[in-house]
């Protein structure tokens, strides 16, 4: 069973692996945390910085962005899809 753990705690963690020089696998032992998972939450941060560990439900900004044009694009799609439906029933009539 996976423990969730809060960004302070992931950022407090990071912090002790690069600034204090401890190595991954002491940092490990002591906290009872895979060192698998604190070479990943390294990398996270190292990656992201500042908008690592956003959180359960959360995303970053440029995920939430893209999530949006998603669902933008598939709005559009949706309302496109009901004019050329509705576009040929109107024809329909003319004739």
């Amino acid at each position: 069973m996976s423990k969730n753990y809060d960004k302070a705690f992931k950022v407090q963690t990071v912090q002790m692996i690069q600034e204090e020089g401890k190595p991954v696998s002491q940092v490990a032992r002591e906290l009872g945390i895979s060192a698998n998972t604190l070479y990943r939450w390294v990398a996270e941060h190292n990656q992201d910085g500042k908008q690592a560990f956003p959180g359960s439900g959360n995303l970053k900004p440029e995920d939430q962005a893209t999530r949006e044009l998603h669902k933008r694009i598939r709005d559009l799609e949706e309302e496109n899809d009901i004019l050329k439906k509705a576009m040929h029933y109107f024809a329909k009539d003319r004739r």
